[in-house]
């Protein structure tokens, strides 16, 4: 038994979305004592370093509406229910970039935001893309431009805050470490 476990009491459903749920927990506290959790339910995302023949990271340019404003990232999605992480990764890097790969190799998984949400977030690295002659329609509400950049230019995108998510900060210091590129 967890020594920090919080036991639930009570949980009530506050909002079934299409991306999210959200709800709060009445929890009892380690110390006996109750409190409340406002927790985001997420089904798990994925997401792709993809890296050409020519030694580019391939990056979508994304305006992302919570933060008012359009940041770079490595391609990545929404797991749907019952998919592999694997067959996301695929369709997320042909959706996004027009690009397929047979070859996915898993570097890391966490949670991207575990005080509040139980999002499990999969990222995966491949080199050995293949360019579609027909790309798949991507979502219809989800409008992205490639941008290709070398692991320094990634870096400089870093200082300049064009590059600002976890999951991306992630792919850059984690290719940065291996000295690949």
């Amino acid at each position: 038994m967890d020594k920090f476990e919080e036991k639930t009491i009570k949980t009530e459903a506050i909002y079934d979305g299409k991306v999210i749920q959200v709800q709060v927990d009445d929890v009892q506290l380690p110390n006996g004592k109750t409190s409340k959790r406002e927790l985001v339910k997420h089904s798990g995302a994925v997401a792709v370093i993809p890296i050409t023949k020519d030694n580019k990271i391939i990056f979508v340019k994304q305006y992302r509406k919570p933060l008012e404003k359009t940041l770079v990232e490595i391609p990545a999605g929404k797991l749907e229910k019952g998919e592999a992480p694997e067959t996301t990764a695929v369709r997320e890097l042909e959706e996004e970039t027009g690009y397929t790969t047979g070859e996915l190799s898993l570097v890391a998984n966490f949670y991207s935001s575990p005080g509040f949400a139980d999002e499990l977030l999969y990222i995966y690295i491949t080199d050995q893309l293949e360019k579609l002659d027909t790309p798949p329609a991507g979502d219809e509400d989800e409008f992205v431009e490639l941008v290709e950049l070398t692991l320094d230019e990634a870096k400089q995108y870093v200082e300049e805050g064009l590059i600002q998510d976890a999951k991306t900060n992630y792919a850059v210091l984690y290719l940065h470490a291996l000295g690949r590129m």
